[in-house]
Parts: structure tokens; sequence; C-alpha cells
């Protein structure tokens, strides 16, 4: 489980932890397939607010992380009402070349780099359409994801970064600070990308005093 570190070790006694899969991913179904239109997240973030309200949760807090981040700044921008705080890493509000070059030089080597029971078939087609689709946005979109919702964005807002992440490039961190009003960076002098699951002891304490501050 990717977050196991966050779900099990988070305090209890101060969260109600919401653990959401947009549909289509791991065992998310239906759909059998997760599809990526050119509004796949637009899309998805409005799944998640209208899975919140169906669990009866009127305002909360967001954690996005890759897709789940670009997911959670639009939902920030369309319900503000509804979103107390936001913490992003690994978020994108663009696509810039060299990420599209790193993801596509690991989907040609995607079986030496992803344990043998994460990296079935159904993964590999994914990841594929993922790519593809993050080439056509760089094309279609001129690479823009959420850049205009940025300045729509009201709540306290921490953007997370990995010093030389090479899934996302550091500009994205700096555009995302330069354009959320009510944001703070912290940057993790450690370059891997899932630092969440690396340095979750940490990552945990930054997140749990952010949300908790007054």
């Amino acid at each position: 489980m990717r977050f196991r570190s966050q779900i099990e070790q988070l305090d209890r006694e101060n969260f109600t932890i919401v653990a959401w899969e947009p549909p289509g991913y791991g065992k998310s179904r239906p759909p059998d397939n997760k599809t990526f239109p050119d509004n796949f997240h637009q899309r998805d973030a409005a799944w998640a607010h209208s899975l919140m309200k169906t669990l009866d949760y009127s305002k909360f807090s967001l954690l996005g992380f890759g897709d789940g981040g670009t997911t959670a700044l639009l939902l920030a921008a369309t319900y503000p009402q509804s979103i107390r705080k936001m913490i992003v890493f690994g978020a994108r509000s663009y696509i810039h070349q060299n990420e599209i070059a790193h993801c596509d030089n690991i989907g040609r080597r995607i079986e030496d780099l992803v344990p043998t029971e994460v990296c079935t078939d159904y993964f590999q087609k994914t990841w594929t359409e993922w790519v593809n689709t993050m080439k056509r946005l760089y094309v279609v979109q001129n690479g823009n994801l959420c850049q205009e919702a940025l300045a729509k964005i009201k709540c306290p807002t921490l953007i997370i970064h990995g010093f030389e992440d090479k899934f996302v490039v550091p500009d994205q961190q700096l555009h995302l600070s330069q354009n959320i009003v009510n944001s703070r960076t912290y940057m993790f002098k450690k370059p891997p990308h899932d630092i969440y699951q690396k340095y979750p002891e940490v990552f945990n304490h930054k997140m749990t005093k952010f949300l908790l501050e007054k």
C-alpha cells in the first residue's frame, strides 16, 4: 500500500483519514481500465469532491501526490468553500518536456525498475497510456494542466518537494509557490520522488504540524 505510513501512523485522535483511489487505479472498480481524457484531472477532482459529500464531510483538508496533487489543486480551486488546508508534493500545474522524457525512459525499463508484484500487464498498460496522455496534452494544451486555477486557491497550502526529484522539475514547485497566494514550500534535502515512503517520520511530522496550526 503506497500511503501505508500515513494511513497507519498519523494520529487518529487528531485526524480522520479518507484514503481515496481514483476509479481505474489499483483495485478501484469500475471501470476496468483507467481512462485518460484531456480533462481527467478535472473529472477526478469532481469525483473526489462528490465522494466527500457522500461521506458527509462538508469541509476537509487535502493531501495530493503526483497526479493526485494536480487533482487536489483543481479541487481546491473549484470548491474553495470545502477545503480547509492542502498539502501537495510531486504536483504539476503544467507539463515540462524533461518530465515526459524521464517517464518515457522509465517506460522502456519498467520491468527492471518496478517490483514484480506491482509490474502487472495492467500497470504497464496504464503507465503507457498515461505517458501518451502527457505527450498529447503537452501539444494540444501547450502543457497546461491547471495553471489558471492556481489564483483561485484560497486555502493555506504546503508545497513539498524532494531535492533533485527527476519526475518533477524544480520550477514546478516554484511556479506553485508564486501563484498560490497563501502557500509555503518545504524542500527535502533528499532526492527521491516518493519522499513520503522513504522518510515517513519527517514527512508525517511536517504534515501534522502544518495541519494542526491555527
